[in-house]
Protein backbone atom coordinates (compact mmCIF):
# COMPACT_ATOMS: atom_id res chain seq x y z
CA UNK A 1 0.00 0.00 0.00
CA UNK A 2 1.32 3.43 -0.96
CA UNK A 3 1.30 6.13 1.71
CA UNK A 4 2.13 9.80 1.36
CA UNK A 5 4.36 11.42 3.99
CA UNK A 6 2.50 14.80 4.02
CA UNK A 7 -0.72 12.85 4.55
CA UNK A 8 0.84 10.97 7.48
CA UNK A 9 1.80 14.32 8.97
CA UNK A 10 -1.87 15.18 9.39
CA UNK A 11 -1.78 12.63 12.22
CA UNK A 12 1.83 12.96 13.41
CA UNK A 13 3.16 16.44 12.52
CA UNK A 14 6.81 15.98 13.49
CA UNK A 15 7.71 13.09 11.18
CA UNK A 16 11.28 12.89 9.82
CA UNK A 17 12.13 12.37 6.13
CA UNK A 18 10.72 9.45 4.17
CA UNK A 19 13.94 7.36 4.31
CA UNK A 20 13.93 7.49 8.12
CA UNK A 21 10.28 6.43 8.14
CA UNK A 22 11.09 3.51 5.86
CA UNK A 23 13.87 2.31 8.19
CA UNK A 24 11.64 2.66 11.25
CA UNK A 25 8.86 0.57 9.69
CA UNK A 26 11.30 -2.02 8.34
CA UNK A 27 12.87 -2.75 11.72
CA UNK A 28 9.69 -2.63 13.80
CA UNK A 29 6.62 -3.37 11.69
CA UNK A 30 6.49 -3.88 7.90
CA UNK A 31 8.70 -4.34 4.86
CA UNK A 32 9.08 -1.41 2.48
CA UNK A 33 8.78 -2.18 -1.23
CA UNK A 34 10.10 1.20 -2.36
CA UNK A 35 10.56 4.86 -1.44
CA UNK A 36 10.01 7.45 -4.18
CA UNK A 37 10.20 11.01 -2.97
CA UNK A 38 7.48 11.45 -0.34
CA UNK A 39 5.72 8.17 -1.20
CA UNK A 40 6.42 4.91 0.65
CA UNK A 41 5.15 1.58 -0.65
CA UNK A 42 4.48 -0.41 2.53
CA UNK A 43 3.99 -4.18 2.50
CA UNK A 44 1.42 -4.60 5.26
CA UNK A 45 1.38 -8.11 6.71
CA UNK A 46 -1.96 -10.01 6.56
CA UNK A 47 -2.38 -10.04 10.34
CA UNK A 48 -2.39 -6.23 10.34
CA UNK A 49 -4.81 -5.70 7.46
CA UNK A 50 -7.48 -4.95 10.08
CA UNK A 51 -5.97 -1.58 10.93
CA UNK A 52 -2.79 -0.81 8.99
CA UNK A 53 -4.10 -0.61 5.40
CA UNK A 54 -4.60 3.09 5.94
CA UNK A 55 -2.67 6.31 6.49
CA UNK A 56 -4.04 6.52 10.01
CA UNK A 57 -2.81 2.99 10.80
CA UNK A 58 0.70 3.61 9.44
CA UNK A 59 0.86 6.97 11.23
CA UNK A 60 -0.04 5.30 14.52
CA UNK A 61 2.72 2.75 14.02
CA UNK A 62 5.27 5.47 13.32
CA UNK A 63 4.19 7.48 16.36
CA UNK A 64 4.77 4.40 18.56
CA UNK A 65 8.10 3.44 16.97
CA UNK A 66 9.57 6.95 16.91
CA UNK A 67 8.09 8.08 20.25
CA UNK A 68 6.25 10.96 18.61
CA UNK A 69 2.87 12.41 19.64
CA UNK A 70 -0.15 11.51 17.49
CA UNK A 71 -2.04 14.79 17.61
CA UNK A 72 -5.05 13.62 15.57
CA UNK A 73 -6.69 10.20 15.73
CA UNK A 74 -10.22 10.05 14.28
CA UNK A 75 -10.76 6.51 15.59
CA UNK A 76 -10.67 7.71 19.20
CA UNK A 77 -13.56 10.11 18.58
CA UNK A 78 -17.05 8.64 19.10
CA UNK A 79 -18.92 8.95 15.78
CA UNK A 80 -22.28 10.74 15.99
CA UNK A 81 -25.02 8.85 14.11
CA UNK A 82 -27.85 10.46 16.07
CA UNK A 83 -29.35 12.22 13.04
CA UNK A 84 -31.55 9.54 11.49
CA UNK A 85 -33.95 9.38 8.55
CA UNK A 86 -37.00 7.35 7.56
CA UNK A 87 -36.62 8.08 3.86
CA UNK A 88 -34.08 5.26 3.53
CA UNK A 89 -34.39 1.75 4.97
CA UNK A 90 -31.84 -1.02 5.38
CA UNK A 91 -32.55 -4.76 5.59
CA UNK A 92 -29.79 -7.31 6.22
CA UNK A 93 -30.84 -10.81 5.15
CA UNK A 94 -27.48 -12.58 5.46
CA UNK A 95 -25.11 -13.13 8.42
CA UNK A 96 -22.28 -12.35 5.99
CA UNK A 97 -23.01 -8.68 6.65
CA UNK A 98 -22.44 -7.65 10.27
CA UNK A 99 -23.30 -3.98 9.85
CA UNK A 100 -24.68 -1.68 7.18
CA UNK A 101 -24.90 2.09 7.56
CA UNK A 102 -26.58 4.24 4.91
CA UNK A 103 -26.17 8.01 4.88
CA UNK A 104 -28.68 10.06 2.83
CA UNK A 105 -27.43 13.39 1.43
CA UNK A 106 -29.41 15.76 -0.78
CA UNK A 107 -28.29 18.66 -2.92
CA UNK A 108 -24.69 17.79 -3.72
CA UNK A 109 -22.92 19.38 -6.68
CA UNK A 110 -20.78 16.81 -8.44
CA UNK A 111 -17.73 18.05 -10.32
CA UNK A 112 -13.93 17.98 -10.43
CA UNK A 113 -12.16 17.56 -7.10
CA UNK A 114 -10.17 20.41 -5.57
CA UNK A 115 -6.44 20.28 -6.30
CA UNK A 116 -5.45 19.07 -2.81
CA UNK A 117 -7.83 16.09 -2.98
CA UNK A 118 -6.94 15.17 -6.54
CA UNK A 119 -3.23 15.54 -5.81
CA UNK A 120 -3.37 13.37 -2.68
CA UNK A 121 -5.02 10.50 -4.55
CA UNK A 122 -2.84 10.74 -7.64
CA UNK A 123 0.30 10.75 -5.48
CA UNK A 124 -0.55 7.22 -4.29
CA UNK A 125 -1.49 5.98 -7.77
CA UNK A 126 -5.26 6.60 -7.72
CA UNK A 127 -7.20 8.17 -10.58
CA UNK A 128 -9.37 11.16 -9.75
CA UNK A 129 -13.02 10.65 -10.85
CA UNK A 130 -15.16 13.40 -9.27
CA UNK A 131 -15.40 15.12 -5.92
CA UNK A 132 -17.93 12.69 -4.38
CA UNK A 133 -16.23 9.48 -5.51
CA UNK A 134 -12.82 10.91 -4.65
CA UNK A 135 -14.06 11.72 -1.15
CA UNK A 136 -15.08 8.07 -0.58
CA UNK A 137 -11.69 6.87 -1.83
CA UNK A 138 -9.81 9.45 0.25
CA UNK A 139 -11.50 8.31 3.47
CA UNK A 140 -10.84 4.66 2.61
CA UNK A 141 -7.11 5.37 2.26
CA UNK A 142 -7.24 7.58 5.33
CA UNK A 143 -9.01 5.19 7.74
CA UNK A 144 -9.10 1.81 5.98
CA UNK A 145 -12.92 1.63 5.73
CA UNK A 146 -14.22 1.07 2.17
CA UNK A 147 -17.15 3.31 1.20
CA UNK A 148 -19.45 3.66 -1.77
CA UNK A 149 -21.76 6.36 -3.12
CA UNK A 150 -24.97 5.58 -5.03
CA UNK A 151 -26.94 8.11 -7.06
CA UNK A 152 -30.17 8.05 -5.03
CA UNK A 153 -32.41 9.08 -7.94
CA UNK A 154 -31.09 6.24 -10.12
CA UNK A 155 -31.78 3.59 -7.47
CA UNK A 156 -34.98 1.61 -8.13
CA UNK A 157 -35.90 2.21 -4.50
CA UNK A 158 -34.45 3.64 -1.29
CA UNK A 159 -35.10 0.30 0.38
CA UNK A 160 -31.52 -1.00 0.64
CA UNK A 161 -31.03 -4.72 1.16
CA UNK A 162 -28.13 -7.11 1.68
CA UNK A 163 -28.67 -10.68 0.49
CA UNK A 164 -27.00 -13.50 -1.41
CA UNK A 165 -27.53 -13.67 -5.15
CA UNK A 166 -30.17 -15.83 -6.75
CA UNK A 167 -29.51 -18.36 -9.46
CA UNK A 168 -29.12 -16.70 -12.85
CA UNK A 169 -28.68 -13.13 -11.56
CA UNK A 170 -26.02 -10.88 -13.04
CA UNK A 171 -24.81 -7.31 -12.56
CA UNK A 172 -23.09 -4.65 -14.63
CA UNK A 173 -20.44 -2.98 -12.47
CA UNK A 174 -18.82 0.44 -12.67
CA UNK A 175 -16.10 -0.90 -14.99
CA UNK A 176 -18.78 -1.57 -17.61
CA UNK A 177 -18.48 -5.37 -17.39
CA UNK A 178 -21.28 -7.81 -16.70
CA UNK A 179 -20.69 -10.53 -14.12
CA UNK A 180 -22.78 -13.69 -13.67
CA UNK A 181 -23.46 -14.32 -9.99
CA UNK A 182 -23.73 -17.47 -7.91
CA UNK A 183 -25.84 -18.14 -4.86
CA UNK A 184 -22.78 -17.85 -2.60
CA UNK A 185 -22.13 -14.22 -3.55
CA UNK A 186 -23.32 -11.31 -1.41
CA UNK A 187 -25.21 -8.46 -3.09
CA UNK A 188 -26.40 -4.97 -2.30
CA UNK A 189 -29.92 -4.41 -3.60
CA UNK A 190 -32.33 -1.51 -3.95
CA UNK A 191 -35.95 -2.61 -4.07
CA UNK A 192 -34.54 -6.15 -4.55
CA UNK A 193 -32.64 -5.12 -7.70
CA UNK A 194 -28.85 -5.78 -7.53
CA UNK A 195 -26.93 -2.49 -7.39
CA UNK A 196 -23.55 -3.66 -6.10
CA UNK A 197 -21.34 -6.65 -5.30
CA UNK A 198 -20.89 -6.43 -1.54
CA UNK A 199 -17.40 -5.32 -0.52
CA UNK A 200 -16.07 -5.34 -4.08
CA UNK A 201 -17.67 -2.97 -6.59
CA UNK A 202 -20.78 -0.89 -7.16
CA UNK A 203 -23.20 -1.25 -10.05
CA UNK A 204 -23.22 0.91 -13.16
CA UNK A 205 -26.97 1.79 -13.05
CA UNK A 206 -26.53 3.90 -9.88
CA UNK A 207 -23.16 5.48 -10.75
CA UNK A 208 -22.47 9.00 -9.47
CA UNK A 209 -21.83 11.53 -12.26
CA UNK A 210 -22.22 15.26 -12.90
CA UNK A 211 -26.00 14.92 -13.12
CA UNK A 212 -26.20 13.48 -9.58
CA UNK A 213 -27.90 15.62 -6.93
CA UNK A 214 -28.88 13.20 -4.15
CA UNK A 215 -26.71 10.34 -2.93
CA UNK A 216 -26.81 7.36 -0.59
CA UNK A 217 -23.47 6.61 1.08
CA UNK A 218 -22.71 3.01 2.04
CA UNK A 219 -20.40 2.17 4.94
CA UNK A 220 -20.69 -1.50 5.84
CA UNK A 221 -18.92 -4.54 7.22
CA UNK A 222 -18.81 -7.71 5.15
CA UNK A 223 -17.44 -11.18 5.89
CA UNK A 224 -13.79 -11.37 4.84
CA UNK A 225 -13.66 -14.97 3.53
CA UNK A 226 -16.89 -14.40 1.56
CA UNK A 227 -15.48 -11.30 -0.14
CA UNK A 228 -12.24 -13.14 -0.91
CA UNK A 229 -14.04 -16.08 -2.54
CA UNK A 230 -16.29 -13.83 -4.61
CA UNK A 231 -13.37 -11.67 -5.70
CA UNK A 232 -11.37 -14.70 -6.84
CA UNK A 233 -14.34 -16.35 -8.52
CA UNK A 234 -15.14 -13.21 -10.54
CA UNK A 235 -11.45 -12.33 -11.03
CA UNK A 236 -12.38 -8.89 -9.73
CA UNK A 237 -10.02 -7.43 -7.14
CA UNK A 238 -10.38 -3.88 -5.84
CA UNK A 239 -8.94 -1.69 -3.08
CA UNK A 240 -12.18 -2.28 -1.19
CA UNK A 241 -12.07 -6.08 -1.50
CA UNK A 242 -8.39 -6.20 -0.43
CA UNK A 243 -9.40 -4.52 2.84
CA UNK A 244 -12.54 -6.53 3.55
CA UNK A 245 -10.58 -9.74 2.85
CA UNK A 246 -8.36 -8.94 5.85
CA UNK A 247 -11.48 -8.67 8.10
CA UNK A 248 -12.40 -5.25 9.46
CA UNK A 249 -14.06 -4.23 12.70
CA UNK A 250 -17.76 -3.33 12.27
CA UNK A 251 -17.08 -0.36 14.54
CA UNK A 252 -14.92 1.15 11.82
CA UNK A 253 -17.96 1.58 9.57
CA UNK A 254 -19.36 4.34 11.79
CA UNK A 255 -16.07 6.26 11.81
CA UNK A 256 -15.87 5.97 8.04
CA UNK A 257 -19.33 7.26 7.22
CA UNK A 258 -19.18 10.25 9.59
CA UNK A 259 -15.81 11.25 8.14
CA UNK A 260 -16.89 10.89 4.51
CA UNK A 261 -20.14 12.81 5.03
CA UNK A 262 -18.11 15.67 6.48
CA UNK A 263 -15.73 15.63 3.53
CA UNK A 264 -18.50 15.47 0.92
CA UNK A 265 -20.13 18.49 2.54
CA UNK A 266 -16.76 20.27 2.27
CA UNK A 267 -16.03 19.46 -1.39
CA UNK A 268 -19.49 18.97 -2.92
CA UNK A 269 -21.93 20.70 -0.57
CA UNK A 270 -25.29 19.08 0.16
CA UNK A 271 -27.33 18.46 3.29
CA UNK A 272 -27.24 15.33 5.43
CA UNK A 273 -30.83 14.10 5.77
CA UNK A 274 -29.81 11.36 8.18
CA UNK A 275 -28.34 7.92 8.81
CA UNK A 276 -29.79 4.41 8.96
CA UNK A 277 -27.66 2.00 10.99
CA UNK A 278 -28.43 -1.73 10.93
CA UNK A 279 -26.12 -3.44 13.44
CA UNK A 280 -27.77 -6.73 14.58
CA UNK A 281 -25.01 -7.91 16.96
CA UNK A 282 -22.73 -5.10 18.18
CA UNK A 283 -19.09 -6.03 18.70
CA UNK A 284 -18.18 -6.77 22.31
CA UNK A 285 -14.90 -5.62 23.85
CA UNK A 286 -12.51 -8.36 24.94
CA UNK A 287 -9.50 -8.30 27.21
CA UNK A 288 -6.16 -10.05 26.70
CA UNK A 289 -3.73 -10.74 29.56
CA UNK A 290 -0.06 -11.67 29.68
CA UNK A 291 2.36 -12.07 32.56
CA UNK A 292 5.54 -10.03 32.57
CA UNK A 293 7.47 -13.24 33.23
CA UNK A 294 6.08 -14.71 29.99
CA UNK A 295 7.07 -11.63 27.99
CA UNK A 296 10.64 -12.02 29.25
CA UNK A 297 10.69 -15.78 28.73
CA UNK A 298 9.39 -15.69 25.16
CA UNK A 299 11.63 -12.79 24.12
CA UNK A 300 14.65 -14.35 25.80
CA UNK A 301 15.51 -11.16 27.63
CA UNK A 302 14.55 -9.69 31.00
CA UNK A 303 11.86 -7.07 30.36
CA UNK A 304 10.99 -4.69 33.17
CA UNK A 305 7.45 -3.65 34.02
CA UNK A 306 8.34 -0.08 33.02
CA UNK A 307 9.55 -1.21 29.58
CA UNK A 308 6.41 -3.28 28.94
CA UNK A 309 4.19 -0.42 30.10
CA UNK A 310 6.06 2.02 27.86
CA UNK A 311 5.63 -0.18 24.78
CA UNK A 312 1.91 -0.68 25.38
CA UNK A 313 1.37 3.02 26.04
CA UNK A 314 3.20 4.06 22.87
CA UNK A 315 0.98 1.68 20.88
CA UNK A 316 -2.16 3.20 22.36
CA UNK A 317 -3.19 -0.06 24.04
CA UNK A 318 -5.11 0.64 27.29
CA UNK A 319 -3.97 -1.68 30.08
CA UNK A 320 -3.91 -2.30 33.79
CA UNK A 321 -1.19 -4.11 35.71
CA UNK A 322 -1.73 -6.29 38.77
CA UNK A 323 0.96 -8.47 40.33
CA UNK A 324 3.07 -8.60 37.19
CA UNK A 325 0.16 -9.33 34.85
CA UNK A 326 -0.77 -6.85 32.11
CA UNK A 327 -4.41 -6.90 31.03
CA UNK A 328 -5.02 -5.04 27.77
CA UNK A 329 -8.32 -3.87 26.27
CA UNK A 330 -7.45 -3.68 22.56
CA UNK A 331 -8.99 -0.83 20.53
CA UNK A 332 -11.77 -2.08 18.25
CA UNK A 333 -9.58 -1.92 15.13
CA UNK A 334 -6.86 -4.22 16.57
CA UNK A 335 -8.53 -7.55 15.80
CA UNK A 336 -5.09 -9.18 15.71
CA UNK A 337 -4.68 -8.97 19.49
CA UNK A 338 -6.44 -11.99 20.97
CA UNK A 339 -3.90 -14.18 22.81
CA UNK A 340 -1.00 -13.50 25.21
CA UNK A 341 1.61 -14.12 22.51
CA UNK A 342 0.17 -11.24 20.48
CA UNK A 343 0.99 -8.86 23.33
CA UNK A 344 4.50 -10.33 23.65
CA UNK A 345 5.05 -9.60 19.96
CA UNK A 346 3.86 -6.01 20.37
CA UNK A 347 6.23 -5.37 23.25
CA UNK A 348 9.12 -7.06 21.47
CA UNK A 349 8.85 -5.23 18.16
CA UNK A 350 8.41 -1.79 19.74
CA UNK A 351 11.37 -2.26 22.10
CA UNK A 352 13.33 -3.66 19.16
CA UNK A 353 14.24 -7.25 18.37
CA UNK A 354 17.81 -6.11 17.79
CA UNK A 355 18.13 -5.84 21.57
CA UNK A 356 17.21 -9.49 22.10
CA UNK A 357 20.35 -11.66 22.42
CA UNK A 358 20.73 -14.58 20.02
CA UNK A 359 20.58 -17.93 21.82
CA UNK A 360 21.22 -21.15 19.89
CA UNK A 361 18.58 -23.86 20.16
CA UNK A 362 19.46 -26.83 22.29
CA UNK A 363 20.37 -29.85 20.15
CA UNK A 364 17.74 -32.56 19.93
CA UNK A 365 18.83 -35.93 21.29
CA UNK A 366 19.51 -38.19 18.34
CA UNK A 367 19.25 -35.33 15.85
CA UNK A 368 16.25 -34.16 13.83
CA UNK A 369 14.54 -36.99 11.99
CA UNK A 370 14.00 -36.57 8.24
CA UNK A 371 10.53 -37.00 6.77
CA UNK A 372 10.37 -40.54 5.40
CA UNK A 373 9.14 -39.58 1.93
CA UNK A 374 11.74 -36.81 1.61
CA UNK A 375 14.48 -39.22 2.67
CA UNK A 376 13.37 -41.79 0.09
CA UNK A 377 13.33 -39.14 -2.64
CA UNK A 378 16.85 -37.99 -1.72
CA UNK A 379 18.18 -41.54 -1.85
CA UNK A 380 16.59 -42.23 -5.25
CA UNK A 381 17.81 -38.88 -6.57
CA UNK A 382 21.40 -39.62 -5.51
CA UNK A 383 21.25 -43.12 -6.99
CA UNK A 384 19.97 -41.97 -10.38
CA UNK A 385 22.31 -38.99 -10.66
CA UNK A 386 25.27 -41.29 -9.96
CA UNK A 387 23.98 -43.55 -12.76
CA UNK A 388 24.13 -40.67 -15.26
CA UNK A 389 20.54 -39.47 -15.15
CA UNK A 390 19.54 -35.79 -15.09
CA UNK A 391 16.50 -34.65 -13.09
CA UNK A 392 13.69 -32.75 -14.80
CA UNK A 393 10.47 -31.17 -13.56
CA UNK A 394 7.57 -31.39 -15.99
CA UNK A 395 4.10 -29.83 -15.83
CA UNK A 396 1.42 -31.43 -13.66
CA UNK A 397 -1.26 -30.15 -16.07
CA UNK A 398 -2.38 -32.28 -19.02
CA UNK A 399 -5.04 -32.28 -21.74
CA UNK A 400 -6.87 -35.38 -20.46
CA UNK A 401 -7.17 -36.98 -17.05
CA UNK A 402 -9.54 -38.09 -14.32
CA UNK A 403 -9.14 -35.08 -12.00
CA UNK A 404 -10.09 -31.64 -13.35
CA UNK A 405 -8.62 -28.42 -11.95
CA UNK A 406 -11.12 -26.06 -10.30
CA UNK A 407 -9.21 -22.86 -11.15
CA UNK A 408 -7.53 -23.52 -14.50
CA UNK A 409 -4.24 -21.79 -15.25
CA UNK A 410 -4.49 -22.51 -18.96
CA UNK A 411 -7.51 -23.58 -20.96
CA UNK A 412 -5.69 -26.22 -23.04
CA UNK A 413 -4.60 -28.38 -20.07
CA UNK A 414 -7.41 -28.49 -17.50
CA UNK A 415 -6.55 -31.85 -15.88
CA UNK A 416 -3.93 -33.17 -13.44
CA UNK A 417 -1.55 -35.82 -14.75
CA UNK A 418 -2.04 -39.50 -14.02
CA UNK A 419 1.51 -40.47 -15.08
CA UNK A 420 5.02 -39.01 -15.31
CA UNK A 421 5.83 -40.79 -18.55
CA UNK A 422 4.21 -38.39 -21.00
CA UNK A 423 6.15 -35.44 -19.62
CA UNK A 424 9.39 -37.42 -19.54
CA UNK A 425 8.95 -38.53 -23.16
CA UNK A 426 8.44 -34.95 -24.26
CA UNK A 427 11.44 -33.76 -22.21
CA UNK A 428 13.65 -36.46 -23.75
CA UNK A 429 12.76 -35.35 -27.28
CA UNK A 430 13.63 -31.75 -26.44
CA UNK A 431 16.95 -32.59 -24.81
CA UNK A 432 18.34 -35.06 -27.35
CA UNK A 433 19.08 -32.19 -29.73
CA UNK A 434 21.11 -30.51 -26.97
CA UNK A 435 23.48 -33.39 -26.23
CA UNK A 436 26.52 -31.52 -27.45
CA UNK A 437 25.66 -28.44 -25.41
CA UNK A 438 25.12 -30.60 -22.31
CA UNK A 439 28.35 -32.56 -22.93
CA UNK A 440 26.42 -35.84 -22.90
CA UNK A 441 26.90 -38.98 -24.98
CA UNK A 442 23.41 -40.20 -24.03
CA UNK A 443 20.45 -38.35 -22.55
CA UNK A 444 18.90 -40.10 -19.56
CA UNK A 445 16.22 -38.34 -17.52
CA UNK A 446 14.26 -38.92 -14.33
CA UNK A 447 11.52 -37.17 -12.40
CA UNK A 448 10.15 -37.49 -8.87
CA UNK A 449 6.66 -36.05 -8.75
CA UNK A 450 2.99 -36.34 -7.83
CA UNK A 451 0.34 -37.98 -10.01
CA UNK A 452 -3.39 -38.38 -9.48
CA UNK A 453 -4.75 -41.76 -10.53
CA UNK A 454 -7.64 -43.97 -9.46
CA UNK A 455 -8.79 -41.30 -7.04
CA UNK A 456 -5.48 -41.36 -5.14
CA UNK A 457 -2.56 -38.93 -4.98
CA UNK A 458 0.78 -40.72 -5.31
CA UNK A 459 4.47 -39.78 -5.46
CA UNK A 460 6.12 -41.56 -8.37
CA UNK A 461 9.64 -42.03 -9.73
CA UNK A 462 9.87 -42.09 -13.53
CA UNK A 463 12.90 -42.50 -15.76
CA UNK A 464 13.66 -42.63 -19.49
CA UNK A 465 16.68 -42.76 -21.76
CA UNK A 466 17.63 -42.89 -25.42
CA UNK A 467 18.47 -46.57 -25.12
CA UNK A 468 15.82 -47.71 -22.63
CA UNK A 469 11.96 -47.78 -22.59
CA UNK A 470 10.19 -45.37 -20.12
CA UNK A 471 9.22 -46.75 -16.69
CA UNK A 472 7.79 -45.48 -13.39
CA UNK A 473 7.16 -46.78 -9.92
CA UNK A 474 5.67 -45.50 -6.70
CA UNK A 475 8.09 -43.94 -4.22
CA UNK A 476 7.97 -45.84 -0.96
CA UNK A 477 8.62 -43.95 2.27
CA UNK A 478 11.95 -44.72 3.96
CA UNK A 479 12.61 -45.11 7.66
CA UNK A 480 13.65 -41.82 9.27
CA UNK A 481 17.19 -40.81 10.08
CA UNK A 482 18.79 -37.53 11.08
CA UNK A 483 19.48 -34.68 8.70
CA UNK A 484 23.15 -34.89 9.57
CA UNK A 485 23.35 -38.19 7.67
CA UNK A 486 22.01 -36.72 4.42
CA UNK A 487 24.54 -35.91 1.68
CA UNK A 488 24.87 -32.27 0.66
CA UNK A 489 24.68 -31.28 -3.00
CA UNK A 490 28.04 -30.92 -4.71
CA UNK A 491 26.71 -28.13 -6.96
CA UNK A 492 28.90 -25.08 -6.58
CA UNK A 493 27.30 -22.62 -8.99
CA UNK A 494 24.27 -22.26 -11.23
CA UNK A 495 24.33 -20.16 -14.38
CA UNK A 496 21.71 -18.99 -16.89
CA UNK A 497 21.37 -20.57 -20.33
CA UNK A 498 20.80 -18.96 -23.69
CA UNK A 499 17.48 -19.33 -25.50
CA UNK A 500 19.21 -19.06 -28.88
CA UNK A 501 20.40 -22.17 -30.80
CA UNK A 502 24.02 -23.27 -30.59
CA UNK A 503 26.43 -24.39 -33.32
CA UNK A 504 28.94 -27.17 -32.74
CA UNK A 505 32.19 -27.89 -34.57
CA UNK A 506 34.62 -30.80 -34.04
CA UNK A 507 38.37 -30.74 -34.48
CA UNK A 508 40.66 -33.77 -34.20
CA UNK A 509 44.44 -33.49 -34.26
CA UNK A 510 47.64 -35.45 -33.76
CA UNK A 511 50.04 -34.14 -31.14
CA UNK A 512 53.36 -35.52 -29.84
CA UNK A 513 53.23 -38.04 -27.02
CA UNK A 514 53.35 -36.21 -23.67
CA UNK A 515 51.27 -33.24 -24.85
CA UNK A 516 48.56 -32.69 -22.24
CA UNK A 517 44.87 -32.37 -23.08
CA UNK A 518 44.73 -29.10 -21.10
CA UNK A 519 47.55 -27.64 -23.21
CA UNK A 520 45.70 -28.33 -26.46
CA UNK A 521 42.41 -27.01 -25.13
CA UNK A 522 44.10 -23.80 -23.96
CA UNK A 523 45.64 -23.34 -27.40
CA UNK A 524 42.24 -23.72 -29.04
CA UNK A 525 40.64 -21.13 -26.74
CA UNK A 526 43.53 -18.71 -27.18
CA UNK A 527 43.35 -19.01 -30.96
CA UNK A 528 39.56 -18.56 -31.04
CA UNK A 529 39.70 -15.49 -28.76
CA UNK A 530 35.93 -15.13 -29.11
CA UNK A 531 33.23 -14.79 -26.38
CA UNK A 532 30.88 -16.80 -28.58
CA UNK A 533 32.96 -19.95 -27.88
CA UNK A 534 30.91 -21.25 -24.97
CA UNK A 535 32.50 -24.67 -24.37
CA UNK A 536 35.46 -26.78 -25.45
CA UNK A 537 35.58 -30.38 -24.29
CA UNK A 538 37.33 -33.63 -25.20
CA UNK A 539 35.13 -36.40 -26.56
CA UNK A 540 37.70 -38.84 -27.94
CA UNK A 541 41.34 -39.82 -27.30
CA UNK A 542 43.63 -42.58 -28.51
CA UNK A 543 47.37 -43.22 -28.90
CA UNK A 544 49.33 -44.51 -31.88
CA UNK A 545 53.05 -44.86 -31.75
CA UNK A 546 54.66 -41.63 -30.60
CA UNK A 547 51.55 -39.58 -31.15
CA UNK A 548 48.22 -38.93 -29.36
CA UNK A 549 44.95 -38.08 -31.08
CA UNK A 550 42.64 -35.63 -29.32
CA UNK A 551 39.14 -34.86 -30.61
CA UNK A 552 37.49 -31.75 -29.21
CA UNK A 553 33.96 -30.44 -29.59
CA UNK A 554 33.56 -26.66 -29.73
CA UNK A 555 30.19 -25.14 -28.81
CA UNK A 556 29.33 -21.64 -30.05
CA UNK A 557 26.31 -19.75 -28.72
CA UNK A 558 25.11 -16.18 -28.16
CA UNK A 559 22.83 -14.82 -25.43
CA UNK A 560 21.63 -12.09 -27.78
CA UNK A 561 21.05 -13.57 -31.26
CA UNK A 562 21.15 -16.59 -33.56
CA UNK A 563 24.62 -17.26 -34.93
CA UNK A 564 25.47 -17.83 -38.60
CA UNK A 565 27.67 -20.60 -40.01
CA UNK A 566 29.87 -17.97 -41.64
CA UNK A 567 30.97 -16.33 -38.38
CA UNK A 568 31.62 -19.72 -36.72
CA UNK A 569 33.61 -20.90 -39.74
CA UNK A 570 35.76 -17.77 -39.49
CA UNK A 571 36.67 -18.64 -35.89
CA UNK A 572 37.40 -22.26 -36.79
CA UNK A 573 39.72 -21.07 -39.56
CA UNK A 574 41.79 -19.19 -36.96
CA UNK A 575 41.86 -22.23 -34.69
CA UNK A 576 43.08 -24.56 -37.45
CA UNK A 577 45.81 -22.11 -38.47
CA UNK A 578 46.97 -21.73 -34.87
CA UNK A 579 47.25 -25.45 -34.07
CA UNK A 580 49.05 -26.10 -37.38
CA UNK A 581 51.44 -23.34 -36.42
CA UNK A 582 52.38 -25.39 -33.35
CA UNK A 583 53.30 -28.32 -35.59
CA UNK A 584 50.18 -30.32 -34.75
CA UNK A 585 48.42 -32.21 -37.52
CA UNK A 586 44.68 -31.66 -38.03
CA UNK A 587 43.03 -34.98 -38.93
Amino acid sequence: MKVLRPWLQKFVPDLPEAKVLADALTFHAFEIESVEGEVLDVKVTPNRGHDALSHRGIAKELAAILKLPMTYDPLTEKPDLSKTTNEVSVSIESPLCKRYIAGYIKGVKVGPSPAWLKGSLEAIGQRSINNVVDATNFIMFKLGQPLHAFDATKLPSLKIGVRTARKGEEIETLDGKKYPLTEAMLLITAGDTPVGIAGIKGGMPAAVDESTVDIVIESANFDGPSVRKTSRSLNLRTDASSRFEQVLSPELAACGIVDVVSMIHKVAGGELIGYVDSYPAPMAQQEVSVALSKISRVLGKEISAAEAADALSRLGLPFREESGVFTVTPPFERLDLSIPEDLVEEVGRILGYDGVPAVPLAPLPGGTLVNGRFLAAERVREELVNAGYSEVLTSVFVEKGERAVANKIGGDKPFLRATLLDGLTEALAKNISNKALLELKEVKLFEIGIVWKDGVEKVMVGKIGEKEPASERELESASGESYEALPFTATLRYQPFSRYPYISRDIALWVPQGTLEEEVQAAIREAADDPLLLKVYLFDRFEKGERVSYAFRLIFQSFERTLSDAEVNAVMKKVVAAVKGKGWEVR
